[in-house]
């Protein structure tokens, strides 16, 4: 019988490896990626509000919030409870988005014909929809 969560991580892990060697020259991983990406389009989120979006555990996030913070391509204020950070992306950051922008579509573009036998608008939709059961 298949596991199907050892399936999806190692397929996840594949794809991630594909992604993180085409961001390479950016100093970007696909992680960091996805989170510049989020701030980008949404700045002032909370980590809470982040890993939610993201599907992500907050422990995992928070690692990764600090080595981006580090790297000063993101910074945080504090919100009404002094817990509560609310981030947004710096110049650093928004330079850093803007190159590894194309090499994220070349990474795509290179998924899509790697897998041009799979109907990757259908697993798309399918892995959306199971997240949005899944975070219910």
């Amino acid at each position: 019988m298949p596991c199907y969560a050892g399936s999806i991580r190692q397929a996840s892990r594949i794809v991630t490896q594909m992604y993180d060697q085409t961001l390479k020259p950016s100093g970007v991983k696909i992680t960091q990626f996805g989170i510049l990406r989020l701030l980008s389009a949404c700045p002032g989120l909370t980590t809470g509000s982040m890993a939610q979006a993201l599907a992500m555990d907050s422990t995992t996030l928070t690692r990764t919030l600090k080595i981006m913070e580090e790297n000063k391509w993101i910074e945080a204020r504090p919100g009404e409870d002094r817990r509560e950070r609310h981030w947004k992306l710096t110049r650093a950051g928004e330079d850093r988005l803007q190159q590894a922008l194309p090499l994220w579509k070349k990474a795509q573009k290179e998924f899509a014909q790697m897998a041009s036998d799979v109907d990757l608008d259908g697993l798309t939709r399918a892995v959306f929809h199971l997240v949005q059961k899944t975070a219910a």
